[in-house]
Formats: structure tokens, C-alpha cells, sequence
């Protein structure tokens, strides 16, 4: 009996995507990236020493719990900034939709655009769907001032994730003073 299409169909209805590497351990350093911003600046991961940073990557810009992750993270923002942490997404959506995105929804923080793949590959979020289309998986890192990554949400909900990783900060804080 051949299980190719049942399986197939299986996976579309279901959302399974095959990962294709896995993630940096936390403790260990942040994989360098050099992307493009909404805006067409170039950003670099090196930008970003001396200062906490969330690096939240998510599937595609203008969906649902995309949209709602982004907005949950764009109402903490003064929180984060509070902490001297900053907030960035990346998706393998281009600088043209990132624009949009971010204008439609007053995003007040950076998206990257990972059309290339590379940062997705190096985090190990570049998931397969149906062995045809490639998207980054809704995963994401807090990575300390020093470019260590301190830790590493592997399944994320969209709706409270911003507030969990906001307690996580505080709390990765406290422990290194």
C-alpha cells in the first residue's frame, strides 16, 4: 500500500514541517547574520554587542498569529527597552513586505529579511512544508550582551509570547548580577 499521498495530505492539514538543521545550544555564541532591514539598512549581528537582544523569527508577514506576535511584541516595546534589550523579527519575506507590515501594524522595531535562507539555516529554524515551500519556523533566542545566546523558545505560541520572554529577560538578568 502506498502511504505518499495520505501522508502528503496528512502534512498539509496538519502544518508538519520537517526541520532542516538544528538550533545553536543556548551558551553557546550567536550565529553571525548580515541582512536587510525594512527600510533597505544593512544589519549585522555584531550591531547589536552591549546590548540584550530578542531575535524572534516567525513564518510570513501579514498572517494572523504573526501579526499577533508582532503587535504583542510592539506593546512591550518600552518594557524591553527598559531592560536595554531590543526587539528583532526575521522572516524570509522581503524588504517590501516587511515595509508594509511593519507600517500597517506601527511596528516600532526592526524586520529582517532573510530571503537567502542563511540566518534561518543558522539558527536552525528553516523549516520544509510538503518538501516544496521553505518558511522559518515561529522560534526565538534572547541573546546576551556578549553574543551568547541565553536562551532558546523552540515552541512558540504567538498570543503571550512577548510577555514570557519579557519575564525571561528579567529574570536572565537578575541571575548575571
Amino acid at each position: 500500500m502506498r502511504h505518499g499521498p495520505f501522508l502528503a495530505a496528512a502534512a498539509l492539514l496538519t502544518g508538519i514541517a520537517v526541520a532542516q538543521s538544528a538550533p545553536p545550544a543556548v551558551g553557546s555564541p550567536a550565529p553571525a547574520f548580515r541582512l536587510q532591514d525594512q527600510g533597505g539598512a544593512w544589519h549585522e549581528l555584531a550591531d547589536y554587542r552591549g546590548h540584550w537582544l530578542v531575535l524572534y523569527f516567525y513564518p510570513r508577514d501579514n498572517t494572523p498569529h504573526c501579526t499577533t506576535e508582532a503587535c504583542e511584541f510592539r506593546d512591550n516595546v518600552f518594557a524591553f527597552k527598559q531592560l536595554d534589550a531590543l526587539i528583532v523579527g526575521i522572516s524570509l519575506d522581503d524588504t517590501a513586505s516587511h515595509r508594509q507590515f511593519a507600517q500597517e501594524n506601527r511596528l516600532p522595531f526592526t524586520l529582517l529579511a532573510d530571503t537567502a535562507r542563511t540566518a534561518a539555516k543558522s539558527y536552525g529554524v528553516l523549516r520544509r512544508v510538503l518538501g516544496i515551500m521553505e518558511v522559518a519556523n515561529r522560534e526565538s533566542f534572547i541573546i546576551d550582551p556578549a553574543g551568547i545566546i541565553a536562551k532558546h523558545y523552540a515552541s512558540v505560541e504567538a498570543k503571550g509570547h512577548s510577555a514570557a520572554v519579557l519575564a525571561d529577560l528579567k529574570s536572565l538578568q537578575s541571575a548575571r548580577r
